[in-house]
């Protein structure tokens, strides 16, 4: 009887849900691609020093703004160094370093906080901030250098914005999937969103993350070559952050950021270059 009744029902009827839902819209996926290459075309801009081209879709001013937004707020909410050794070694390490960086029209500003941190930023117009727990790591002027020129070379690069561009274009491309996936079932649909979002995580966002530090860390050295401090310091540096950070990193694939091996084999790569540089502009 039941076999009967089945047979019965039209065709489109005796579909399962899964094959009844299997079917791809075409069009969104259609409109993103184009969209995509329309993103690529005119948001591209040129990395100082690298040469490495970027999409970045937010003005200077409207990034700059937002620096100055930010670190007010976590000046005003942190134990600020008013004065002292610390905070005349900071700002005169600022000073040179800024003064051999190419000039974007920051207003540089020089900070130091007292925390346990092992930390430092410079949020884009030129806004630099040191704590004070990354101090006894850097050691010495030329490590607190390699820090602090690594900080400086992102905001000139402008890695904030362009972070902001992929993720703004991982979130169109989500969207897009998930209309073009709209007639397959929720199981179904929700596997492959999924998977999307691990591989746009692990195959996009991570891999630019750790492009951008790789590229601080390059731009940073140079930087502080120009500037007449020891390049060399540099790795010692990653060494010393090794030790502090031992055991509490990730594998590199899943970081932000590349390992304290990979940084010390990078620096080293690039020492003859950094080294040529200080002994034509410093003599040494």
């Amino acid at each position: 009887m039941f076999r009967r009744r089945f047979d019965s029902l039209p065709d489109d009827a005796r579909v399962s849900p899964l094959r009844r839902g299997g079917r791809v819209r075409w069009l969104p996926v259609l409109l993103f691609l184009g969209y995509l290459g329309y993103y690529f075309l005119t948001k591209q801009e040129e990395v100082p020093l690298t040469g490495r081209k970027q999409l970045v879709d937010m003005s200077r001013e409207q990034e700059m703004a937002l620096g100055y937004q930010s670190y007010r707020q976590v000046l005003n909410q942190s134990q600020v160094v008013r004065q002292g050794q610390a905070l005349e070694l900071v700002q005169d390490t600022g000073r040179r370093l800024a003064a051999v960086a190419e000039d974007p029209g920051f207003e540089w500003e020089f900070s130091v906080i007292a925390s346990d941190q092992v930390n430092a930023f410079c949020l884009p117009g030129g806004k630099v901030a040191v704590y004070t727990g990354i101090l006894p790591v850097a050691k010495n002027a030329d490590g607190l250098a390699a820090v602090m020129g690594h900080e400086i070379a992102h905001a000139i690069a402008r890695h904030g914005a362009e972070r902001i561009a992929h993720q703004k274009l991982v979130q169109i491309g989500s969207l897009a999937a998930n209309m073009a996936l709209g007639d397959m079932d929720y199981d179904t649909r929700n596997m492959i969103m999924g998977a999307l979002g691990v591989g746009a995580q692990f195959g996009v966002l991570l891999p630019f993350s750790r492009e951008h530090e790789s590229e601080a860390d390059y731009m940073g050295l140079i930087y502080l070559a120009r500037a007449c401090f020891d390049p060399a310091e540099a790795p010692h540096l990653w060494e010393r952050m090794g030790e502090a950070s031992a055991g509490r990193t990730p594998a590199e694939f899943m970081s932000t950021h590349p390992s304290h091996e990979t940084r010390i084999r990078q620096f080293n790569e690039w020492m003859p270059e950094a080294l040529e540089i200080r002994r034509q502009k410093c003599g040494q």
